[in-house]
């Protein structure tokens, strides 16, 4: 499907925003009953803050250097619907390097005006690399609006939202600290081998003596003590 923006929206793709404190925070409802709607039913949007993008040429880590808005933590793109060919009319989300799959069931966005009037609807997908049914989750996390299947207006765009998912601190943890144990656990494991011994040898560690049948008599430093499950059973505590 062609890239390029409806009559309603700018011409000029390289466009931002470029406002001084200014911040894009806005509601699920609003971004289907004041974007989205008013998108579709032809009417021009003041600040012209989400462009018109077929997101599913591109890798999810291009997108945000091609939104308007070059936000830090969340983008916004309208985008045309395009269908599978004798799928049943689904939707077709895949890409060249991957593909976006749904996750749980689609939320119905209710008004806070009426909340038995439904604004639109939201779907949550995630990017997987590689092809379906196999690939490898990222972090990568799509949410999808769309108005009503009800709604009289066309129907060939959605609204989408683009973000990147926070790893928990506690995985960040769990990782850090294996790779802390993956670097210290490299001190080598001391032999059970006692023919290096002569036979006017004594073992002798702190607090226990060890009389082997060799009648040993081996002095080891503080540093280098045995494990004693390796020595005979006979062991006796020092006077």
């Amino acid at each position: 499907m062609d890239e390029s923006p409806p009559p309603s929206s700018s011409p000029s793709s390289s466009h931002e925003v470029d406002l001084p404190g200014f911040r894009f925070h806005p509601t699920e409802e609003e971004l289907l009953n004041f974007y989205l709607r008013r998108m579709l039913s032809g009417h021009k949007l003041h600040g012209d803050v989400i462009g018109f993008l077929n997101i599913y040429k591109h890798h999810p880590r291009e997108l945000p250097g091609l939104a308007r808005i070059n936000g830090e933590r969340e983008w916004y793109f309208f985008v045309p619907r395009e269908r599978k060919h004798g799928s049943g009319g689904r939707p077709n989300r895949t890409t060249e390097n991957g593909f976006w799959k749904a996750t749980g069931s689609d939320r119905k966005i209710l008004s806070s005006s009426d909340p038995r009037k439904v604004s639109g609807v939201k779907k949550t997908l995630v990017f997987y690399e590689g092809r379906a049914p196999r690939g490898r989750k990222t972090d990568w996390v799509m949410n999808e609006f769309r108005l009503p299947d009800a709604c009289t207006l066309p129907q060939e765009m959605v609204l989408c939202k683009i973000y990147r998912k926070a790893t928990p601190l506690k995985v960040l943890e769990q990782r850090a600290a294996m790779e802390e144990e993956s670097k210290t656990d490299t001190s080598p494991t001391p032999s059970s081998d006692f023919s290096m011994f002569s036979d006017s040898e004594d073992v002798k560690f702190e607090g226990w003596s060890c009389n082997t049948a060799l009648n040993m008599d081996w002095s080891l430093s503080q540093d280098n003590l045995w494990p004693l499950d390796i020595l005979t059973p006979n062991f006796m505590p020092l006077c």
